[in-house]
């Protein structure tokens, strides 16, 4: 299934980015080949992931080894990436 984003993912995305390439440019590369790497997966098996309780529809699964949470709403044709946040943050 393709995996697309909102503007809103996309700007998670680009502020994480951002802040890691200038406190932590040795992570950003591998960051980024783990999301790579996870958006693949809830592409190809979204219904892997746990619904999120308070928001129906929605699911989350955590960057494993990163302190990120990719939330995520499958539709009819695409997996819709709609957020993209620090696991502390609710």
């Amino acid at each position: 299934m393709k995996v697309v984003f909102t503007d809103e993912a996309r700007r998670d995305l680009a502020e994480i980015l951002d802040r890691l390439a200038i406190e932590f440019p040795t992570v950003s590369p591998m960051l980024e080949a783990r999301l790579h790497a996870t958006l693949r997966r809830i592409g190809m098996w979204p219904e892997s992931a746990r619904e999120v309780a308070e928001r129906p529809g929605v699911r989350v699964v955590p960057l494993l080894r990163y302190p990120y949470n990719i939330f995520f709403r499958v539709t009819v044709d695409a997996v819709e990436v709609l957020h993209i946040h620090h696991s502390v943050r609710r």
